[in-house]
Parts: structure tokens; sequence; C-alpha cells
């Protein structure tokens, strides 16, 4: 599972082949820019049925309060200006390499029971956050006590109930 290339198409089982043609050779320079994409949004389409299985899973199991944090660790770029793949040194990464999306999920008695103000969570999913704000956003969520953890960097501290 995942979309690291070049090998796209070993991140989906074949009934997620959906869009096609796939390029099926790591060697990118041997497929078409189209068969590339498919293959690159087939790994996606399966990544979207992985994470949903699992939201799912958790919702079974109502009785548990849980949560699920799904975030991607680079973009990844699929011929835009002749790029491929990621690597690009970030301060001249083209969007595509540097944006990338987080999903949050949380069960019914969540946010209940860790002081959370659901709508408020919502409407922090609007900002602009960083990979930085992970780490300390799960400390502040699960009340972790460390001289690690800055508020600041806490995207769901606002949202926190006293």
């Amino acid at each position: 599972m995942g979309n690291h290339g070049p090998a796209y198409f070993k991140r989906y089982p074949d009934a997620f082949k959906h869009f096609t043609p796939a390029c099926e050779d790591p060697d990118l320079p041997k497929c078409s820019n189209e068969s590339i994409v498919n293959a690159y949004d087939n790994a996606i389409r399966y990544t979207d049925h992985v994470v949903a299985s699992l939201v799912r899973t958790l919702r079974d199991h109502a009785a548990h309060d849980s949560a699920l944090l799904y975030v991607s660790d680079h973009g990844e770029s699929l011929g835009e200006k002749g790029l491929f793949l990621h690597g690009v040194p970030y301060k001249i990464a083209p969007d595509v390499q540097t944006k990338v999306p987080m999903v949050m999920w949380f069960s019914a008695g969540f946010p209940a029971s860790f002081a959370l103000d659901g709508g408020c969570i919502g409407k922090v999913a609007a900002t602009p956050l960083s990979h930085d704000h992970v780490f300390h956003t799960l400390l502040g969520l699960l009340d972790v006590k460390t001289s690690a953890y800055v508020r600041e960097m806490d995207f769901s501290a606002g949202c926190r109930k006293p």
C-alpha cells in the first residue's frame, strides 16, 4: 500500500486496477504519462479503500473511543513541468510535492472522552498545517505530559474544553 513510485502498480491489488492503461514498469520513461497517472490513481484509490476500511472497523467497535489520523509524508509529481516522483528540494519543490492531505476521524464518543469540541476541530481542518503539528497534536489529544510538547504546534489545543 502507499503511493511511492516509481512502481505504483505494486501498491494495489488487481481488483483496484480501475484506471487503464496503467504503467506496469518501474522504469517510468517506458510508460506514457497517462498510464503513469492511471497507476498512481489506482494506488490512491486503494489507499482510500484501506483508510475507509479502518474507519468502518473503528466505527464497528463503538464501545471504544477511538481516533484515526492519516497523513501522507509527501506528495508526488506526475509529469508536471517534466518532474516525476518526489524529492525536489523543499524551497523549489512544486506544491504537488509539498501539500498533502490529512484525514482525522473520531468515533462518536472520542470528543467527549477527550474534552474536545468537535465543531471546533472541523473549523481547524481548513487551516494550513504542517507535519510539524502532528507530533504536538497527538501529545495534546492524548493528554501526554512532556516537556517536548509545544502548545502552539498543537492544532487541537484551542478546541479542548477545560
